[in-house]
């Protein structure tokens, strides 16, 4: 009883509300630089506040997502580098909106720690503001807690929420869309936030590899190669959105092309797409033969390459292609209710 009386501390518990307090101190500064004249707020309210410009929308719908970057966290503890992740959570989340033709606005981000590190932390702050810069998208809040007992070790999570706008009449996928329309793709940055779980058994379990073996196969070094930033497709298609010949995009993230190009297919419509060999990187041949993963498993957890699928008016495909590198890789087309919505071959 004396020594209660001595008096426990919150810090004697794990939790340094000091230590937080320093770290929020020095990344205000750094996350000002993604403010626009719409951001009222602060970095440390109680709430974000953001002011929508009524004079820049007829008739606005806001568009939002949370997400996270999966056990990709874990790749990134086990480097010890993370300035990537950050950036990999934001793009993520920007695509999330973007196939629903929304552009950001602001962004909010979730760190969960067991212990304080005020240098992991500040590095990816410093990923989530370097994306956020690039996506036109201010970073006006979000949450770091300490909770020992719930993360071990050097584990975090790390999730975050985006908030989009969009005018109601381009709104995607477009209800117009139709038999014949050209299916392009976009390529990947790499594995972007999918299919880790599967890679690392591969990678740790199965092969017993270090995060700086050298991949011949791949020219690269592993770690690079499983960190790579996942990539955003906003700069690129935003002089497109507004196009009554886009007709759809899908973010190919978990579920891989199928699983996710079916989710904005209309009933009555299939799609048919043409994946050749030769054009999936040698990442995912690498992972398939060190595997031994049949070529179903593997479309359905990977992007094999493709980031964003973009669904065009034919007489639109190849202005289109060439203005965003994409590339044409099938068309839709009307199916019954008995047939898989999307088929390769």
């Amino acid at each position: 009883m004396d020594k209660l009386k001595s008096g426990i501390s919150y810090r004697d518990s794990g939790v340094d509300i000091a230590a937080g307090e320093q770290t929020v101190k020095a990344i205000k500064n750094k996350v000002r630089s993604t403010y626009n004249s719409n951001v009222l707020s602060e970095l440390g309210s109680f709430g974000g506040l953001y002011r929508i410009e009524k004079d820049k929308w007829n008739a606005p719908i806001m568009v939002s997502s949370t997400d996270g970057v999966g056990t990709k966290l874990r790749i990134a503890i086990m480097a010890e580098k993370y300035n990537t992740i950050g950036q990999d959570l934001v793009n993520h989340c920007v695509n999330d909106i973007l196939v629903q033709g929304a552009v950001p606005q602001f962004f909010l981000d979730y760190i969960g720690v067991g212990k304080l590190n005020p240098v992991m932390v500040e590095q990816v702050i410093d990923g989530l503001i370097t994306a956020c810069c690039e996506n036109s998208c201010a970073l006006i809040g979000g949450e770091m807690a300490e909770m020992p007992g719930i993360y071990l070790g050097n584990d975090f999570d790390l999730a975050g929420t985006i908030v989009g706008m969009v005018e109601e009449k381009e709104l995607l996928p477009r209800k117009s869309m139709a038999s014949g329309d050209v299916l392009v793709s976009l390529a990947s940055s790499g594995l972007h936030t999918n299919g880790f779980s599967l890679v690392r058994k591969i990678i740790f379990e199965h092969l017993k590899l270090d995060l700086d073996a050298y991949i011949t196969e791949c020219s690269a070094v592993l770690g690079d190669l499983l960190l790579s930033v996942h990539k955003s497709y906003l700069n690129v298609l935003r002089p497109h959105l507004g196009n009554p010949a886009l007709q759809g995009l899908a973010h190919i993230t978990g579920g891989g092309i199928g699983g996710n190009l079916s989710r904005i297919l209309p009933d009555g419509m299939g799609a048919r797409i043409s994946l050749e060999t030769d054009s999936i990187p040698s990442l995912y041949h690498w992972l398939q033969n060190a595997g031994g993963i049949s070529d179903e498993e593997m479309r359905r957890t990977f992007n094999m390459g493709i980031g964003m699928i973009c669904i065009v008016h034919k007489g639109f495909a190849t202005e289109f292609i060439a203005q965003t590198g994409g590339k044409h890789i099938g068309e839709l087309g009307e199916i019954t209710s008995i047939q898989q919505k999307v088929v390769f071959g």
